[in-house]
């Protein structure tokens, strides 16, 4: 059941800040038996007790904006050494209840096997959702994860950002499932009609990057890293 959100009249909420200070809000999604998850942490006080949110908090006036996210996502979800992507500025006025805060958002693509999550005092619990089927999300949180997943999707085109969550020796049907999950859609068969060049081989060879023996995982691999993602797109 979700819960709903009291509107406090604006007298009873204390704002803690005169002038506008720098937030960090982190978007972290993962694949967890065949869906796209996005983690989140709930919240203890009000005027959001009870809601979810992403992992976020007030950057230190000694930090760099990045070295504040690094920190501020370690003491709420117990994560460490993740490779954050900074995406969006969100800045609306009255996006925060207690003042002037503007939000410089990061996400990331992880694996979920094997990690140890852990939150501070401050929140009740740290969780995975599915992207489908949010619960209710603090602040401006809601638009944050739409932004995040959007970017994402984009960043499929352009960049192997996928590649943390695949084998080392993955084969195309690896590659193109991910794809489907992240975009939500079916994609053509990758590997209809993907080939290399002899001159392709000869060049990989040399360089040691490819076997002689040429497998299909093999192939795989060397065409995403060794040419651009959306050279693979096209076959969509």
């Amino acid at each position: 059941m979700k819960s709903t959100l009291t509107i406090m009249d604006n007298t009873e909420i204390i704002k803690k800040y005169k002038y506008a200070v720098i937030a960090s809000d982190i978007a972290i999604f993962t694949l967890q038996a065949g869906r796209l998850k996005v983690l989140l942490i709930k919240m203890k006080k009000d005027p959001y007790k009870s809601f979810w949110a992403c992992p976020g908090g007030l950057v230190k006036a000694e930090e760099d904006i990045e070295k504040g996210a690094e920190r501020i996502l370690t003491e709420k979800t117990g994560l460490k050494n993740v490779y954050l992507d900074q995406f969006y500025t969100f800045g609306k006025v009255g996006r925060d209840p207690f003042g002037r805060v503007v939000s410089v958002a990061y996400l990331a693509l992880i694996p979920s096997d094997n990690l140890s999550l852990k939150t501070s005092s401050d929140y009740e619990d740290v969780k995975w959702f599915e992207v489908k089927d949010l619960p209710d999300l603090a602040y401006d949180h809601k638009e944050i994860v739409k932004v995040a997943l959007e970017t994402l999707k984009h960043k499929l085109e352009n960049t192997n950002i996928v590649y943390s969550l695949l084998n080392e020796d993955f084969a195309f049907s690896d590659l193109q499932k991910v794809y489907e999950i992240i975009l939500d859609k079916k994609c053509k068969d990758m590997s209809y009609g993907v080939s290399l060049s002899s001159n392709q081989k000869s060049l990989a060879e040399e360089s040691g990057e490819l076997p002689k023996v040429i497998k299909e995982k093999t192939i795989a691999n060397y065409l995403y890293f060794g040419i651009p993602a959306l050279m693979i797109l096209l076959t969509f």
